[in-house]
């Protein structure tokens, strides 16, 4: 660590160890250090204009699409789905984990929908995307937990009961956030949390900003782990550029 991402460091510890409610906002970076893709960029999964099929992978793997031509849309979920088979949460996520006993409040909002934060022991996670091992039928709403896709025996996968087509509990482009994660987000931000992190994300979307320029224009400590610059970047107070897996074990140990 160079001298730089040091001092920013110390001083999110400085200002961590005053925090009791603390909000931590995590994207595809920290689950990349489990060996899994991003989703955009340089060696990200998707890293082309166009899909085999000529859309966009934002359209494949849209509600409007999957509407259409499940077909498609199950084909690249599968896709995203096998990327993340076999592997686990890593250092980064148990670090996390084992952070909440220092606070009354530790609540984590993640992007991901691989379960990796509650594999890895959190408790207070916020899915705001869902999470891809809950399947369950579009029609008369049975559901079941898998460990993975690869004993589904077609694409897309049918209902035991009634034979509709089966889907996996994530959000699609262009559908609605789940009520409940809303919800629970809203009540969050509503306690006021007095230190706010961002790891691995590029904050795209307005609700993933928000909390950091919230936390960053009322005066609250906001800490930023990254090794790119991202939306957020300009409101985080400590701002380190390096990977989460690098820096949450060093905050988790100068925390006990």
């Amino acid at each position: 660590m160079d001298g730089e991402n040091k001092a920013s460091l110390e001083a999110a510890i400085a200002d961590l160890k005053h925090a009791q409610r603390v909000l931590v906002i995590t994207g595809a970076g920290i689950s990349a250090d489990s060996g899994l893709p991003t989703y955009r960029g340089v060696g990200g999964l998707y890293d082309r204009d166009l899909t085999e099929e000529g859309f966009p992978i934002e359209e494949c793997l849209s509600g409007g699409m999957f509407r259409q031509r499940p077909d498609i849309t199950w084909k690249y979920l599968y896709q995203l789905e096998s990327t993340a088979r076999g592997a686990g949460h890593n250092a980064g996520h148990k670090a996390l984990a084992d952070m909440e006993k220092h606070f009354e409040h530790f609540t984590i909002l993640t992007q991901n929908v691989d379960g990796f934060h509650r594999d890895a022991g959190s408790t207070d996670v916020i899915e705001i995307h869902g999470n891809i091992h809950t399947l369950y039928c579009t029609a008369c709403g049975a559901e079941e937990w898998v460990a993975d896709f690869s004993h589904l025996q077609e694409i897309p996968p049918k209902c035991e009961a009634c034979k509709a087509i089966v889907r996996p509990r994530v959000t699609l482009f262009d559908e609605w956030l789940p009520e409940d994660a809303v919800a629970r987000l809203e009540h969050t931000m509503a306690q006021g949390p007095d230190f706010v992190m961002s790891i691995g994300t590029t904050a795209g979307f307005p609700y993933i900003a928000a909390p950091m320029i919230h936390a960053a224009t009322s005066g609250i400590p906001t800490l930023e782990i990254n090794p790119s610059e991202t939306e957020v970047s300009a409101f985080a107070k400590h701002p380190i550029r390096q990977r989460g897996i690098e820096v949450l074990p060093k905050l988790q140990r100068a925390l006990q």
